[in-house]
């Protein structure tokens, strides 16, 4: 029997939630007020992810790229300031500080854990350094102890992408709240993700969210329909899709332990793996994502290409730094290097780690991986183990 083939992006990932869908499609598609925006569902969805989090105030917006827009503008960041944000990440992170009309400073990540590193922050503030953006990447939140004392000491706006990051926690806080804002995405894939666009800020901050709240809604202060208070965004969010994730919520933190249960497993089988080549993320669960999965390996190209031969899909997150990129390479530090980002480009490759992977799939995993680091490493490997119950 052939073995079933594991995609990076899982296929089904809404199955066991298809009837509650179909269902709410229905309902609100078919409701008296027709409304299908920044209705009553979204209302209740805000509110349930600010006492959640103990928040001053979410409002849910668009999608996670547009969230971070709406912070900066609404921070007052624009032309003539300095953003500093990872060198590694996705592009949004210097697409949006470009988008207000501000510059992006691209700081340099650490090996490991391949988030941005404070002492690079520390380095490059300057007279025109307006606020920090560092993002939870990958496995690992970013240091946000240390990020935040930075910012503290030099009076500096913290912005916290935090995309991938809903449900992790760091030194008993969770992921999100440690700036003065912070976003969230449910793009499908992410830990909490749905069947569409969507975002959130968090912010402990009223006057923040109200301002996000106005900007959202071209600049209406949702009192007074076609008064715009000031130049705004359309960034609103959908009502099925509100009432499709409060039905989800109560799963959420099964679905983030499957995941944690997943993660925990394959860095015990890859913990050996470093004379190979083969490098897990750190171990432990404190700060700890589980959105992807990601190895650093010596020969990346190749494991991507020995797992695609045995069905297993992977996913190369990134492929360049962000100063690389053609979009953003006009806008760095003329003689700047990154050489830990750009180590991580050539090494990086996430694993499925989607929480409905079987025992056995994920097991199917570990040993391609271990098989592949077996074909060159110098010692026999450890015999595999189950995955946590």
């Amino acid at each position: 029997m052939t073995a079933r083939e594991l995609p990076f992006f899982a296929r089904d990932l809404f199955e066991a939630d298809k009837a509650v869908l179909l269902r709410l499609i229905e309902e609100i598609g078919t409701g008296a007020d027709q409304r299908f925006i920044l209705g009553r569902h979204t209302a209740a969805f805000e509110r349930m992810l600010r006492e959640s989090l103990d928040a001053a105030d979410v409002v849910a917006c668009g999608s996670g790229t547009s969230a971070l827009t709406l912070v900066l503008r609404a921070m007052g960041v624009g032309a003539g300031d300095e953003v500093i944000v990872p060198a590694f990440g996705c592009a949004p992170l210097a697409a949006t500080v470009l988008g207000v009309g501000a510059t992006p400073v691209f700081a340099d990540i650490t090996p490991h854990t391949m988030v941005v590193d404070p002492a690079r922050i520390a380095e490059l503030i300057g007279p025109r350094t307006k606020a920090v953006l560092p993002a939870h990447l990958f496995s690992v939140m970013a240091d946000m102890p240390a990020i935040t004392e930075i910012a503290e000491e030099h009076g500096l706006r913290l912005l916290e992408d935090s995309a991938v990051a809903q449900g992790a926690v760091l030194r008993g806080r969770p992921a999100g709240t440690w700036g003065e804002a912070g976003v969230f995405s449910f793009v499908q894939v992410k830990s909490f993700g749905m069947p569409g666009e969507g975002g959130v800020v968090v912010t402990a901050d009223p006057e923040l969210g109200d301002a996000v709240r106005m900007l959202r809604n071209h600049g209406q202060d949702g009192v007074h329909r076609f008064v715009h208070h000031r130049i705004g965004y359309n960034s609103r969010f959908d009502e099925i899709q509100a009432a499709f994730q409060q039905y989800r919520y109560a799963l959420f933190p099964a679905r983030l332990e499957r995941r944690a249960r997943i993660a925990d497993y394959y860095t015990g089988r890859f913990a050996a793996l470093a004379d190979a080549g083969v490098l897990p993320p750190p171990t432990g669960r404190d700060g700890r994502c589980y959105y992807v999965y990601c190895l650093l390996c010596e020969r990346r190209d190749e494991l991507k290409a020995w797992l695609a031969e045995r069905g297993i899909g992977s996913h190369v997150y990134y492929p360049r730094p962000l100063p690389r990129q053609t979009a953003f390479a006009a806008h760095a530090r003329q003689g700047a290097r990154w050489p830990v980002a750009e180590h991580a480009a050539d090494r990086i490759l996430a694993l499925p780690i989607y929480p409905h992977l079987t025992d056995a799939e994920v097991e199917r995993i570990a040993d391609a991986v271990c098989a592949f680091a077996r074909s060159t490493a110098p010692n026999p490997l450890a015999e595999p183990e189950g995955v946590p119950s």
